[in-house]
């Protein structure tokens, strides 16, 4: 098995952790649900008792990102602290107290003939989960594949590396108290970008499915060179719609923070909508706590005519994706006007209406096509976690298989199991 820390992954490294996910996948197919608890407890267990050495991993990496400057928001994602191990633990906890997703009954019934048949959730195999900077993909990916039976290959970033190898050891040694197979989570180091070909060609077919969880260019990569299914989402272009029946203080909550409680997450809002009929009522006072905020706000012309600070927008901010203490602000005429703007320049991802007004928040909930549409909450609640998935892999934002938030359901397909009593074709 190949390690976090290996500068060199030769073709026949990377075949062979092919090779030893999929036995693993094998193992992992019939483990009980008890045996899986007992590692991701044990994983959960390790994590903390291994807190200092990750931290310490930790501060090489941040100390590193520092010293070539890394992007502020890049910097935030990839900073381990003690409340954000804990977290990590308690979300691998989380997930050992779901119900297994292997082997429940989808779906049954019985043909004419007499044939009994049952649509079964089944793990999809080996995934493949290619990432950049944020160290806690290690801990939830691993979790959630190992619940879900699947085994899994990392191939995190060059930016986390010490900070994954600390965390994968963790994970490494749950799997090892629960007598299951090293295999079922393993590691790609090197940095060499051959490496993610290796990967997206399916690894000798040993790789079902990829799953990208980064900036915009790796995902573009991975869904443009991939030989194998991809779950992903392109950006997080996500907006909130202040509708004139809002509630003041709330719209100036959700706000806030939809923007500013973390500005290099997906679910981050990066445009804001107004109706024109409350830029003076509501509109000022929400632009001023952004801006207190220390959020630079981009508006169009009826934004800027109430609010001077802004500065003027361009075509361009309505599909931006900021990640960062930024946002594009625009007025509409009403939520057809808004439903119009954010079908043509968001990117499916979530999107949040602010009213009190139920029939107009039943209209946008419907009429929007993304993965996730909120009434009266932040779009920062995007997030397995926050749905009560324990974690997640990452947003699916396509049409097929999983939308949302990606949990242990979500990394399960199913199989047909029909039952006879010697029926034949005519």
């Amino acid at each position: 098995m190949v390690k976090f820390g290996d500068v060199a992954c030769p073709e026949a490294k990377l075949h062979a952790i092919g090779v030893a996910a999929r036995e693993a996948a094998v193992q992992l197919r019939e483990a009980s649900r008890e045996t899986k608890d007992a590692a991701l407890r044990a994983m959960a267990a390790a994590v903390r008792a291994r807190a200092s050495d990750i931290l310490r991993a930790n501060a090489v990496d941040v100390a590193a990102a520092k010293a070539q400057h890394q992007p502020a928001p890049l910097q935030d994602r990839l900073t381990l602290d003690g409340p954000r191990i804990e977290a990590m633990a308690a979300g691998i906890e989380a997930i050992a107290e779901l119900s297994d997703p292997v082997g429940r009954e989808l779906a049954r019934w019985t043909r004419p003939n007499g044939l009994d048949i049952t649509r079964v959730a089944t793990p999809i195999g080996v995934i493949g989960i290619i990432y950049e900077s944020r160290p806690n993909v290690t801990a939830d990916a691993g979790a959630l594949c190992l619940k879900s039976g699947n085994a899994v290959i990392l191939r995190g970033g060059s930016d986390a590396t010490h900070s994954s190898a600390a965390i994968h050891a963790a994970l490494v040694e749950g799997l090892r108290a629960a007598h299951l197979p090293e295999g079922a989570i393993q590691s790609i180091a090197t940095a060499d970008r051959a490496a993610v070909g290796a990967m997206l060609k399916g690894l000798d077919g040993a790789i079902d499915l990829i799953v990208p969880r980064g900036g915009k260019s790796l995902v573009a990569r991975v869904q443009d060179e991939a030989r194998v299914p991809v779950l992903a989402h392109l950006e997080g272009v996500c907006h909130v719609y202040v509708h004139a029946a809002a509630d003041l203080a709330m719209a100036r909550a959700i706000v806030l923070n939809a923007k500013m409680r973390r500005t290099g997450v997906c679910g981050a809002a990066e445009t804001l909508l107004f109706d024109r009929k409350i830029l003076q009522s509501h509109g000022v006072a929400i632009l001023s706590d952004l801006q207190n905020a220390g959020c630079e706000i981009r508006g169009d012309e009826n934004i800027r005519a109430v609010f001077p600070a802004a500065k003027a927008a361009n075509e361009e901010d309505w599909r931006t994706e900021y990640l960062d203490a930024v946002i594009a602000v625009k007025a509409v005429d009403d939520v057809e006007d808004a439903i119009r703007h954010i079908e043509s320049y968001g990117s499916h991802h979530t999107e949040a209406i602010v009213t009190e007004d139920a029939m107009t928040a039943e209209r946008f909930l419907a009429a929007l096509d993304s993965a996730i549409v909120m009434w009266n909450a932040s779009t920062q609640f995007a997030d397995g976690g926050e749905f009560g998935m324990g974690a997640e892999i990452g947003i699916g934002t396509g049409k097929l298989h999983a939308r949302g938030p990606v949990g242990v359901e979500q990394l399960t397909t199913f199989k047909y199991i029909v039952r006879g009593r010697g029926q034949i074709r005519p």
